[in-house]
């Protein structure tokens, strides 16, 4: 995947980190609930009777979202340079990763360290050195 520097605008980036932000913000003070994408889903999987509700409209609304989006504008077109045996490969073990993690990046990375939490900080330090350490490793060491 690569970053269209081209049309890269800060603002653009800043107004959507402010609005997960202010959303994940909302979420926790009106329904006392993580925005974790990872927890709600996975609350998907074994749902209980009192919280399938917010979970199915939770996903509906990121399902929704680049719809209505699309009303006003055209969506950007991401391009993804791997195969589909890598993709599955890599969403498998980030959905592993995730488990074993107690949390995604976002409920980590935006929720989490926003309320001080320790291991948060912990998680979100282990993502982003896998992170980095995969590209390298990929990149410079296996070349692809």
């Amino acid at each position: 995947m690569t970053i269209d520097w081209q049309h890269f605008t800060p603002w653009s980036a800043l107004a959507g980190g402010a609005l997960i932000g202010l959303a994940a913000a909302m979420f926790v003070l009106l329904n006392g609930r993580i925005a974790g994408i990872s927890g709600v889903l996975g609350g998907l999987l074994n749902p209980t009777r009192d919280d399938i509700g917010w979970r199915v409209a939770f996903v509906a609304g990121l399902v929704a979202a680049p719809l209505a989006y699309r009303l006003f504008d055209t969506l950007p077109v991401p391009r993804i340079d791997a195969g589909t045996g890598a993709l599955v490969l890599a969403g498998l073990l980030v959905g592993v990763g995730t488990r074993y993690g107690a949390g995604c990046t976002s409920g980590h990375g935006v929720c989490g360290l926003s309320r001080l939490s320790p291991r948060s900080l912990v998680a979100t330090l282990a993502f982003m050195g896998a992170g980095f350490a995969t590209v390298f490793v990929a990149r410079h060491v296996v070349g692809v």
